[in-house]
């Protein structure tokens, strides 16, 4: 068996090999990233996911519990982050960003996300420990969550609303237009914000909103603040490659946010009900994947019947 510490050192070599080829390695390609490429690296995303679990399972203390609670929180997090790269389609269009800067800004959202979930992580663990009953109030969060994901209405964005548009615009020089891969740029010795760092903004902003729900939910699973955070990382750096598969498949699935409200549903419960009716994780990994499943094969089952 190895030690914990052997995991992390494991963990931040893994992370920062793949985060090289895939963030920058990748970006530098002159062609467009195709639906064909976008297929392989979120398979293999989802299979060094995978490998490391078995070494989780086969190496590590406690192995087979907390191998569970890492593939858990794995698809819970990945499930999650479907509907939160959905929220990016959106913003993509409204900003009218073209298709060679979308990666740009996508790594760096997701480099930020990753800084800002390990906060929320150990914020949300700490605030447990400290005072246990909040977990009843994370708890019903979930609930709401599922709730405003299953029945709420999908509106137009109105980015001129949103607090840090309005703080940049109101501090900031704004030069609107996309210029290359830049934030800023510089003219007549002013420097000035582009709409490459507004939609930056925008993109932060709904992963942090994204993160009320998603770090609650894994939390419900483990409180074990290494298996957290390693299935959390994993699952956030392959959505680079999941957006692009998704943005050729978003109408095909049309009822997979029922079925991720469902799991928020199931988790909040499961949450809320964990001290006097714990469900152990294998049901809760079955539950979710049927879920998850089911949303998917009957999304694309009912796609084709209207076809037909």
């Amino acid at each position: 068996m190895f030690n914990e510490f052997t995991f992390w050192i494991l963990f931040g070599i893994i992370v920062s090999i793949l985060f090289f080829i895939d963030l920058y390695v990748t970006e530098h390609r002159q062609s467009k990233i195709t639906f064909k490429s976008s297929i392989i690296w979120s398979g293999t995303w989802i299979i060094t996911a995978l490998l490391f679990d078995l070494c989780i399972y086969l190496f590590l203390k406690q192995g087979h519990t907390r191998s569970l609670d890492f593939l858990t929180g794995f698809i819970v997090e990945k499930s999650l982050s479907v509907d939160n790269l959905f929220i990016f389609l959106m913003i993509f269009k409204v900003m009218a960003v073209p298709a060679k800067s979308q990666p740009h800004v996508l790594k760096w959202g997701i480099l930020s996300a990753i800084v800002f979930r390990i906060i929320f992580i150990l914020t949300g663990i700490g605030l447990i420990k400290l005072f246990h009953p909040v977990i009843y109030l994370f708890g019903f969060i979930l609930l709401y969550g599922a709730y405003k994901m299953a029945y709420g209405e999908d509106k137009e964005l109105e980015y001129e609303k949103n607090p840090l548009i309005k703080i940049a615009t109101k501090y900031l020089n704004f030069k609107p237009g996309f210029y290359g891969k830049y934030f800023f740029v510089k003219n007549e010795g002013k420097v000035f914000a582009t709409s490459m760092f507004l939609t930056f903004l925008l993109i932060e902003s709904s992963d942090i909103i994204f993160a009320v729900d998603s770090i609650p939910a894994v939390i419900a699973i483990t409180r074990d603040s290494f298996i957290i955070i390693s299935s959390n990382i994993f699952a956030i750096l392959g959505l680079r490659a999941l957006y692009f598969v998704l943005a050729q498949m978003v109408d095909k699935f049309i009822y997979l946010k029922y079925g991720v409200a469902l799991i928020l549903l199931f988790v909040g419960i499961k949450m809320i009900a964990s001290d006097y009716y714990p469900i152990p994780t294998i049901i809760s990994l079955i539950i979710i994947l049927t879920l998850l499943t089911g949303s998917i094969l009957l999304s694309l089952i009912l796609n084709k019947i209207k076809q037909d």
